[in-house]
């Protein structure tokens, strides 16, 4: 399993100018996300560019930091979209970041199984529909004996 890994850069706390903290945060966004990062922030230029650059610093400043391993923050965000519900565009983008730093889709649909317990079957089943969505796109499926 390959460890995704996030570019050096200044911490969080080192003066940057704004252009340094976007700029950063597109190389975080890179090693995470990818394209589909990038459509999400290319999407807001022309309605609010500056939403679009809060996500990007965002990515410079929570996803660089060292205390847990990408592969770990997409497994916290995906519970947290799943909990709040009506993210299902988001999860989308986040499962394939969470497929990108090395989770399989066997352990995704393992923390979505999870999450009906703490969150509902609604909104767990509402997330499953979005990874399938992912899994089909990236021909994934079925996933097999160790799927959930």
């Amino acid at each position: 399993m390959a460890q995704t890994v996030i570019p050096e850069g200044a911490a969080p706390q080192t003066p940057q100018t704004r252009q340094e903290r976007i700029d950063y945060g597109r190389s975080v966004l890179d090693a995470v996300n990818g394209e589909l990062g990038h459509r999400v922030v290319r999407a807001l230029e022309d309605v609010s560019p500056a939403l679009g650059e809060q996500v990007l610093i965002g990515f410079g400043e929570i996803y660089a930091r060292p205390q847990l391993s990408p592969r770990d923050r997409q497994l916290v965000t995906l519970g947290m979209l799943t909990a709040l519900g009506g993210c299902e565009p988001q999860l989308e983008v986040h499962v394939n970041a969470a497929l990108n730093v090395g989770l399989s889709p066997q352990e995704i649909m393992e923390a979505l199984l999870h999450s009906s317990a703490y969150c509902g079957f609604p909104r767990a089943l509402n997330a499953t529909f979005a990874a399938k969505r992912v899994f089909e796109e990236r021909g994934l499926l079925p996933l097999g004996d160790g799927g959930v």
